[in-house]
């Protein structure tokens, strides 16, 4: 028998955040991003759950071709855009979007060559609007743009940025009225769509077009936490009106009966103010639960929410059953999903949803709701 540690992705909750998505930003064409094995919940699936995106956007070039070989025939875009010339040939040939966000990117994509029938390579050509990671600043942007367009290879190109605060529109720093505002002189005369809007900026976009008192617009959104029931800042998962995709649950493996001055677990961190019964949880940090999690992070024993004692260890956490005179070994435990958020756990972790996902480890059974 396997471990009692199962995670279970609910495909139909990735369609109703994706539903979400397009009622937040009408008319809007719609990437679904499921870089990352899709944030977790594994390429072919969320490939399934994202089936009625108008296209599909990741990182790894592989996975790219991956999609092509399990069937997607619509768009697909490279985030980080090619890394070599392979990519760039391997983009031609199976019709993958793609990014260019420097310099070098810009001379891999001069110097291809391509067959005469190789389709014409449709880009993202993306503008660093504070963001500071990738992109061509604003006063450079345009020439980059007539760089691309001079090219007989190059098909239609996007204008693409990415906010730093979406979630928090009035940042003291850097306000998203202040990236788009960045963008709009940088990419102004240029024809072509517009790319600006990810999970956050889908969600906050309508209330800082209102601050501004003008229409910001996106003609691609590109959503990937939000499609994963995870937050993207600024309110809970649920107040958006989002699922969660994925339940990691497990199982109670033994119950221990402590007395008061009794510790528990690795450094005897926790100690009991009296009697107590203490819970054996299968998960720990090989399956993917985050080893820093303190006492009293939340999880439900039998649908009841209690919290973590001790330090969690690598195949195995402890909870307290205060509380819970009915839990035994073989009570079901959910560390994150239906009936607990993953943003609590992430949130009392010190860290964010996204990277819960994403850390899931092989070892754990997955299977479909």
């Amino acid at each position: 028998m396997p471990r009692p540690i199962v995670a279970t992705i609910h495909i139909e909750s990735m369609q109703h955040n994706l539903a979400r998505a397009r009622a937040c930003a009408p008319g809007a064409r719609v990437w679904g991003v499921l870089k990352a094995n899709g944030y977790g919940h594994g390429l072919e699936r969320a490939m399934r759950g994202l089936a009625d995106a108008d296209g599909l956007a990741l990182i790894e070039p592989d996975n790219a071709l991956r999609l092509r070989e399990l069937g997607w025939t619509k768009p697909i875009l490279l985030l980080e855009g090619p890394f070599d010339a392979a990519d760039v040939a391997m983009m031609a040939a199976h019709g993958i979007n793609g990014a260019v966000h420097g310099e070098e990117q810009l001379a891999l994509i001069e110097s291809a060559r391509l067959p005469a029938a190789a389709k014409p390579l449709n880009l993202h050509l993306k503008m660093n609007t504070g963001m500071n990671r990738l992109g061509f600043k604003p006063e450079r942007f345009a020439a980059a743009h007539a760089r691309l367009r001079a090219l007989p290879h190059v098909g239609e190109i996007t204008l693409m940025t990415h906010f730093a605060n979406a979630d928090e529109t009035a940042h003291p720093r850097l306000p998203i009225g202040e990236q788009v505002r960045r963008f709009n002189a940088g990419a102004a005369g240029l024809p072509g769509p517009l790319s600006l809007a990810n999970s956050a900026g889908i969600f906050h976009m309508p209330g800082a077009a209102r601050t501004l008192g003008a229409e910001l617009v996106s003609d691609w959104i590109r959503p990937g936490i939000m499609l994963y029931g995870g937050s993207p800042g600024g309110k809970s998962a649920e107040e958006f009106g989002l699922l969660p995709a994925m339940t990691l649950s497990s199982e109670l493996i033994s119950v221990q009966d402590i007395l008061a001055g009794d510790c528990v677990g690795y450094g005897s961190r926790f100690q009991a103010d009296g009697p107590m019964r203490i819970g054996v949880v299968a998960c720990g940090y090989a399956d993917g639960y985050p080893r820093h999690a303190p006492q009293g992070t939340p999880v439900l024993v039998d649908g009841v929410r209690t919290r973590v004692v001790g330090r969690v260890s690598m195949d195995m956490l402890t909870v307290d059953l205060s509380g819970l005179p009915q839990a035994r070994v073989g009570s079901k435990v959910v560390l994150w999903g239906r009936g607990m958020p993953i943003d609590e756990v992430a949130t009392a972790a010190g860290t964010i949803g996204y990277e819960l996902m994403c850390a899931l480890a092989p070892r754990v059974r997955v299977v479909e709701a």
